[in-house]
């Protein structure tokens, strides 16, 4: 019997500084256990459902032995948006009072460049295999979600996977093309999925799948129009994802295509 996943809890204690301009407007913040996180907010444009795509897509990288950096549940006290000057920052603070997540912040990361860092054709192909199971739209040569940290490459934000579930329309269909990963930063490099697809099947069991789609918390699944429990909400994304593994073949061939279109 597998030992349920765990995430640890932290407090936030100071709002350092907005990371970037955005819908999302994560930033770095403190925590009680003197960190430094990349802070994600249940108040900001995607809600909740960021957050969700935020652990389900971290934790499968990190089962399949991708470096993702530590996701923490965060909370937040509505005392922290009072002493804060940015209205717009106000506001985002107490929308996102009580549960929100976090990453381990990387102190003197940079991002990846792949005209500046070259990666090999297996971790290449491990990434893309990755996203094409999420239907990540955000690994981009613009926006490549990867960082470099002690000679390593980091993978961050997952919050745009998992795009059908902003509707849940039609999301029984495992099986759709994901034709965006013609945009995959790492596509060109990608020589390796047949060899990747047959390990990473064997790892992501649907034992694994559910370990990870409990960590889902029960407050961020009430609500939805779609389903009538939050468990049934929560099986539709271990349902979703257990049918995509046990026919990965099709959008490994997807990826290859795309990618002899690019040569």
């Amino acid at each position: 019997m597998h030992e349920p996943l765990h995430l640890r809890t932290v407090n936030i204690t100071r709002y350092v500084t907005p990371l970037r301009e955005g819908g999302s407007m994560p930033a770095i913040a403190e925590a009680d256990d003197q960190f430094l996180y990349v802070l994600k907010f249940r108040g900001a444009g995607q809600g909740r459902k960021a957050l969700i795509a935020e652990i389900v897509g971290g934790e499968i990288a990190r089962a399949l032995g991708l470096r993702v950096p530590e996701i923490v549940f965060a909370t937040l006290d509505s005392a922290l948006g009072r002493i804060e000057g940015d209205e717009e920052i106000q506001d985002l603070l107490k929308a996102s009072v009580g549960l929100n997540l976090a990453l381990h912040y990387l102190s003197g990361s940079i991002t990846f460049d792949p005209l500046v860092t070259v990666i090999d054709s297996k971790l290449a192909s491990q990434i893309v295999w990755l996203d094409s199971l999420l239907m990540n739209v955000d690994r981009t040569a613009r926006n490549t979600n990867m960082l470099w940290w002690h000679k390593e490459l980091w993978l961050i934000d997952h919050g745009a996977s998992l795009y059908f579930h902003h509707t849940w329309n039609n999301w029984q269909q495992a099986e759709r093309p994901f034709p965006m990963i013609k945009d995959h930063v790492l596509l060109l490099k990608a020589t390796a999925l047949q060899e990747v697809n047959e390990v990473y099947k064997t790892i992501l069991t649907p034992e694994k799948i559910q370990a990870i789609v409990a960590l889902i918390p029960d407050e961020w699944l009430t609500d939805e129009p779609a389903f009538d429990s939050v468990e049934s909400h929560r099986q539709a994304y271990a349902q979703f994802l257990t049918t995509r593994i046990s026919h990965s073949d099709f959008f490994v061939k997807e990826a290859q295509h795309a990618r002899q279109s690019l040569i």
